[in-house]
Order: structure tokens, then sequence, then C-alpha cells
């Protein structure tokens, strides 16, 4: 007659069991789709062309007919466009990035070659004289063409009612408002004292 398992030997093969059975439902972990590490590839190359203040390189990253909305309202469309508006007013006015373009989450990949990605961004800006820092939210369009992302589609602005222009114009109006009270007070004292005369 064979003698029974020991105890210790039961609770080993019991918890033994137990964490194979543990593993087998635990819900596996999906692979990172390939593609992300290919976006990233993209913005950085984006990123540092935009730094570089290289047009050029930018524009090989892009769709022909891309289609940028600005934080002015202003669209362009096209690499002619994109690269007109960058000469025209980027260079002059756009000084660099406190905060990269900065994604909230992985882009939402809609099939193999389309993608959605937004967040957040802080940039450098000279506008009337003054050097100027805007946080603004983007959103960004991305196909795959011949085994190739580009960028398709820019759309960046910044909150309409908290902003370094909103901001400055209120100062600029509580000073006049202070002028103006300071100078009818002066008037308001000059005439009475022509009066008493």
């Amino acid at each position: 007659m064979k003698e029974a398992l020991p105890m210790k030997h039961l609770f080993s093969l019991f918890l033994t069991s137990f964490v194979f059975l543990a593993i087998s439902a635990a819900p596996s972990v999906a692979a990172e789709d390939p593609a992300h590490n290919e976006l990233r590839a993209l913005r950085t190359q984006i990123i540092d062309a935009i730094n570089e203040g290289n047009i050029k390189a930018v524009l090989e990253h892009v769709h022909p007919d891309v289609v940028v909305t600005w934080q002015n309202a202003e669209v362009c469309r096209g690499a002619t466009g994109l690269k007109e508006f960058f000469d025209r007013k980027g260079r002059k006015m756009f000084k660099g990035y406190k905060v990269p373009p900065t994604p909230d989450e992985l882009t939402i990949l809609h099939g193999g070659d389309t993608g959605v990605s937004f967040g957040h961004v802080v940039g450098h800006y000279t506008l009337f004289g003054k050097e100027l820092e805007f946080s603004s939210r983007w959103t960004a369009t991305l196909v795959k063409q011949e085994g190739r992302w580009l960028l398709a589609s820019y759309h960046v602005s910044f909150n309409a009612l908290d902003n370094p222009l909103l901001n400055a114009a209120e100062k600029s109006l509580f000073w006049v408002a202070v002028g103006a009270a300071v100078v009818g007070l002066l008037v308001g004292v000059f005439i009475g004292r022509r009066r008493l005369r």
C-alpha cells in the first residue's frame, strides 16, 4: 500500500497548479504596433528640421496636399503654401520650442495607413516686438504612402480666453484706464480752480 503524500508536498502541488492557472487566465498584453516607432521617428525628424529652420527637410515629411491651420486661423494648403507661410511669417515670428509637440497618448491608428494624434506644445514667438510664450493644443493626421508615414494635416490653436496677447491687451487697457482717470482728475482740478477764481 502506497503512503499518502506528505502535507507539504500537497501544498506545493496545489500552489504550483494555482500559479499555473492564474498565469494561463491572465490577459496577454498586446505587443505595440510597430507603426508607433515609425511615427515617433517622423515626429523627431520634423521637430529637428523645424528647430534648424530647415523648411526643405520639413517638406520631405509632409504630404504634397498637406493642410495646416495655425493659431492665427491662417490655413496653408500643400507643400508650396506651407513653404510660403514659413518664409513670410514663420522665420520671423517662431523662435523655438519650450515644449515640442508632445502627444497625449499613442496615435490612434485607423487601418494600417492612417493615424490621428493630438497633444500639446509650448512655443516661443516674437510678436509686435515682444517675446511671447504660447501654450497650444494640436491635432495631426498622418498617412502612410509607399511605406513612409507623412504628415497630412496639422491644426494648432491656443486658448482664446487665456493667452499672452489677451493678457497684454488687458494690461494695456488697465493702464489706459488709469491714465484716463488721472487726466480726468487733473482736468477736473484745473476747471474747479478756475471757477473758484
